[in-house]
């Protein structure tokens, strides 16, 4: 193009803009841009999709708000640009903005901001927006938007709300019986994933490998390993499908709960397929629960020597040396991230009131009814000593006093949530709180206790699955 001067063409220069941000060089995309003499609305939104599908959702943002003109596209690119990127309260705040300035939104943007909605569990702002949706002469309930809204019910605790969209729905393809499959397995209900499956079978709807992932993580919730094993064979016997690195991540996780560390590391090494950090990391994470020092330790050591360790590989070697004492090794684990540059990921969990999503870390200051919230904390562990309950400081695993341990545990960012959760709501109301990592064992117990205390349901949403606490017992049954 640029031999026979058909660079300079809008068209054609356009078309080198996306050819380059489809291939990821953003930076080839970006002096081809910036040489562009003139630039349409298609021209820009190209640039600006490719800085958003890149994860340069700063530079995306500077160029959306830069364009004099503005369509659909363009605000649906910025959207789920901050959605796809982990960015899900800026999805929410600029959809928001979209609607003061008249645009009307389309399918599309309903994928993406539900979407948001379901990364942080804001409950409240997607059933406003599914009543938007049902309200709307641009928008249908078609088979990607009733996905979509099952996706983000199941994700912010509603069930109920994701079965009935699901019952709604018409002409369900497979994709829409994978949610509501997935659905069931995160919340820990392996019965029903396992019935819904029975009856996509009993009307000829052929699975896909995603079914399977959805069955396999119900049947390691529920602790179904005889069925979890059978589901496994099946999909390769019957189904022809090969499994995927997610299968046996599920299947890791299945054995690795049940305490039977040693065939899920036997499975592993059978592996065609290469292993991922994730899998390796179910795996660690299933030595320090059961107490497997010596295969930890091991694993832990391969994936450091083989430059496959990421900051949970660490943490998790760090906590199996602290878990049976020996601070030489924590201390020499930490050195270790250090020089490497590793960063542990802070623990964060958050609730949403009134449209808004409050964000806490543990021991957090920042928030402004913060001596409200350390004030509810008083009163819950006056409700704790009142019933006996002992700190469960084992699991503190730093070289501390046992009275630091137990200040170090009442400050966990759960606990902070729901403390503000409490003095928020009216007493009766659920509380639903969003973790990034998985519950600490400690604040389990207390969540039981709370919600026996206050006659109060806590749903709590952590790495791994959904905890629904009514009345001092947990869905879970302890088995998380």
């Amino acid at each position: 193009t640029v031999k026979f001067s058909l660079d300079k063409d809008l068209y054609v220069s356009t078309s080198l803009v996306d050819l380059y941000a489809r291939g990821g060089d953003v930076l080839s995309a970006e002096k081809l841009f910036a040489t562009m003499p003139q630039r349409s609305l298609v021209s820009l939104t190209t640039m600006l999709t490719c800085y958003a599908k890149q994860g340069e959702v700063a530079a995306a943002r500077v160029l959306f708000d830069d364009m004099e003109e503005k369509d659909v596209v363009c605000w649906n690119v910025m959207i789920d640009g901050y959605a796809q990127h982990g960015l899900a309260n800026e999805a929410l705040v600029l959809f928001r903005r979209m609607l003061a300035e008249k645009v009307e939104p389309n399918e599309v943007t309903a994928v993406a901001v539900l979407s948001a909605c379901g990364q942080i569990g804001a409950l409240e702002s997607g059933r406003w927006i599914h009543s938007y949706i049902e309200n709307s002469r641009n928008i249908k309930v078609n088979v990607q938007v009733g996905t979509a809204l099952i996706n983000m019910y199941s994700k912010c605790g509603s069930l109920k709300d994701a079965r009935l969209v699901f019952d709604r729905v018409n002409d369900k393809d497979v994709v829409v019986w994978n949610s509501m499959i997935v659905g069931y397995a995160m919340h820990g209900f392996g019965k029903d994933a396992l019935q819904l499956f029975n009856e996509m079978c009993r009307i000829r709807l052929k699975p896909s490998d995603i079914t399977f992932i959805g069955l396999l993580s119900a049947c390691a919730h529920a602790g179904l390993v005889n069925e979890g094993r059978r589901f496994f064979n099946t999909m390769k016997d019957e189904y022809a499908i090969e499994p995927k690195v997610e299968h046996y991540g599920c299947m890791v996780n299945l054995l690795s709960r049940a305490g039977q560390v040693e065939e899920a590391y036997k499975l592993v090494m059978d592996m065609k397929i290469e292993p991922d950090s994730v899998l390796w990391g179910t795996l660690l994470g299933a030595c320090r629960l059961h107490g497997n020092i010596a295969l930890g330790e091991k694993i832990a050591e391969y994936l450091i020597s083989q430059n496959l360790a990421n900051s949970g590989t660490y943490v998790l070697l760090s906590n199996i040396y602290a878990a049976i004492g020996n601070w030489d090794g924590v201390a020499r684990v930490r050195t270790l991230m250090k020089e490497k540059g590793v960063q542990k990921e802070p623990g964060c969990s958050s609730i949403e009131l009134s449209n808004k999503v409050h964000e806490f870390l543990a021991g957090d200051l920042r928030h402004p009814k913060s001596k409200e919230i350390y004030m509810m904390l008083e009163e819950i562990n006056g409700w704790l000593k009142a019933e006996g309950y002992v700190p469960q400081t084992q699991i503190v695993l730093h070289d501390i006093g046992e009275k630091q341990k137990q200040n170090s545990l009442e400050v966990h960012s759960e606990k902070l949530a729901v403390a503000f959760g409490l003095i928020s709501t009216q007493p009766g109301t659920s509380i639903k709180i969003v973790k990034n990592l998985r519950v600490c064992p400690d604040c389990h117990a207390v969540f039981k206790l709370i919600s026996k205390f206050t006659g109060r349901k806590i749903m709590m949403r952590d790495r791994n699955r959904f905890h629904h606490f009514v009345n001092g017992t947990c869905s879970c049954g302890d088995y998380w």
